[in-house]
């Protein structure tokens, strides 16, 4: 599609221009017109209400999508934009039911595109426990600790939670949830229904592993075969959560499983986050005083978010996970100062084919929440650092000190995320390029600068080098800050069979 000068609503002028699809990578102009991508090309002048951008020296290039992030709140979602974000999905936890959170986000308004997966663990929660359904991450997080849910389900539990997750996904959810991970008593049985749900619907399951046999011999299964199984047995689309963080210093032997699966036809996808720690609540199945020792880990792994405090003891712990259960929790799992750690996680962003996905967190106050519209964020809102910089940190450590070329880097935070969905959601076919008849999500930074600011200690500091983020054309971020009263992000839904 090329629209007439005329109709150019900006053009962005003499950026080093990368589309990771066709491999383009030369200083062009890209024209703007009705959310989308009307031009690429030499010599283009707007003539519309934004006009020209002189983006000299910048790259120029398609908007990164996040395949898993947990954030709903504006703040947290300017953070992500800050780093280059245009679309933020909602798919290893979903929600459910799935309808009502879309409507909620379109009448909250969000500054970049948004969009779920049905969720295993909130259908589970209705159907096993019995507790009202809430199309929230807070609904999850409030009950992570109940036992009721995690308990083995009863043939009819399973036939109901199966038809929750039906219904969610025939309104558009972008496959399916799986947090198997906290509720390890789950039975593998359980897991292939749904995988042959997914299958039969032809979208994906995103999953949070069960453990491993290395950290819990006694477990059900072992999390990385169960997944490569479920491939295997429903030839469902297995898409294998964070793969760094769950699999710890066993990488090498998972990733050596997956490769195996791929090889042999089946089709299990991995992502990864550039960090060495995780986050989740401190109720988790998995941080039970007596379950750390698993993970090789120890109260003191433990920073409690809203009080800043390393957890001093099991006693600790145990009070923490009783009274707020929910809380955020970071967790120490590889060390980003030891090169052979460091050299794991590389490993698990550059294995073939994975993305980049933040396992983005909401933010916590450690003071009554400052007015939600205020930017910048105040220093009582806390988050991980990855919600903040996990893609211009995988940028750096990927390309610019890193093994592989800018496109490549670039692609696994954009193409290849939109093409891992695009089989059963039309509108990923239009974004992670760079092209005429794309949509104008687009990220404009500067390649010699671009880099992670936040820290554990700063986790809400926005990524430095990001000049410009449209999302469908207009403005989120502009001459390196947000564009406040932005609210251009539209609806992601998968096309029912």
């Amino acid at each position: 599609m090329e629209v007439s000068p005329d109709g150019w609503d900006l053009v962005l002028r003499g950026g080093r221009v990368i589309d990771p699809e066709s491999g383009l990578d030369a200083v062009r102009d890209v024209a703007v017109a009705a959310g989308r991508i009307a031009a690429v090309g030499t010599g283009l002048t707007a003539r519309g209400p934004g006009g020209d951008a002189d983006v000299a020296g910048q790259v120029v290039t398609a908007g990164f999508i996040d395949l898993h992030s947990h954030v709903s709140d504006l703040g947290g979602l300017r953070l992500q934009a800050m780093d280059g974000v245009t679309t933020a999905l909602e798919l290893e936890a979903g929600v459910t039911p799935v309808a009502q959170a879309y409507r909620r986000a379109a009448d909250e308004g969000r500054p970049i595109n948004y969009g779920f997966a049905a969720s295993w663990a909130l259908a589970r929660m209705e159907a096993v426990a019995g507790l009202p359904p809430d199309a929230s991450l807070g609904g999850f997080m409030a009950r992570i600790s109940d036992p009721a849910w995690q308990r083995w389900a009863e043939p009819a539990q399973v036939d109901a939670l199966l038809a929750r997750l039906a219904e969610d996904l025939a309104d558009g959810a972008l496959g399916i949830g799986v947090l198997l991970g906290y509720a390890p008593a789950a039975s593998p049985a359980e897991y292939l229904r749904v995988a042959g749900l997914a299958a039969s619907a032809g979208v994906p399951t995103f999953t949070h592993a069960r453990d491993l046999i290395e950290m819990a011999p006694a477990t059900l299964a072992d999390g990385a075969e169960e997944i490569v199984r479920a491939a295997a047995a429903t030839g469902a689309h297995m898409h294998y959560c964070h793969v760094n963080s769950t699999s710890q210093r066993h990488i090498d032997r998972v990733l050596g499983l997956v490769a195996r699966a791929q090889a042999a036809g089946s089709r299990v996808t991995t992502e990864a986050y550039p960090y060495g720690s995780g986050m989740t609540g401190i109720g988790a199945a998995f941080l039970a005083p007596e379950r750390l020792g698993e993970r090789g880990l120890s109260p003191s792994s433990l920073t409690y978010a809203p009080t800043g405090e390393r957890v001093a003891g099991a006693d600790r712990l145990r009070e923490l996970r009783a009274t707020d259960p929910g809380g955020l929790v970071i967790i120490d799992l590889l060390s980003e100062d030891d090169p052979a750690d460091r050299a794991l996680l590389m490993r698990s962003l550059t294995f073939p084919g994975a993305v980049v996905a933040s396992d983005a967190m909401p933010l916590t106050w450690t003071a009554p929440p400052a007015d939600p519209q205020a930017w910048p964020l105040p220093p009582t809102a806390i988050t991980h650092p990855r919600t903040a910089g996990t893609f211009s940190r995988a940028l750096r450590l990927l390309s610019r000190d890193g093994p592989v070329g800018l496109g490549e880097a670039l692609a696994r935070c954009s193409l290849e995320p939109a093409r891992l969905l695009q089989d059963r959601v039309p509108a990923m076919r239009s974004k992670g390029r760079l092209q005429p008849g794309r949509d104008a999500d687009i990220v404009v930074f500067d390649p010699a600068a671009i880099t992670d600011q936040a820290s554990y200690r700063h986790s809400t500091r926005p990524s430095a080098g990001i000049r410009h983020v449209l999302v469908n054309g207009d403005f989120v971020v502009r001459d390196g800050d947000i564009a406040a009263d932005a609210r251009p992000g539209r609806p992601i839904r998968a096309e029912p069979r």
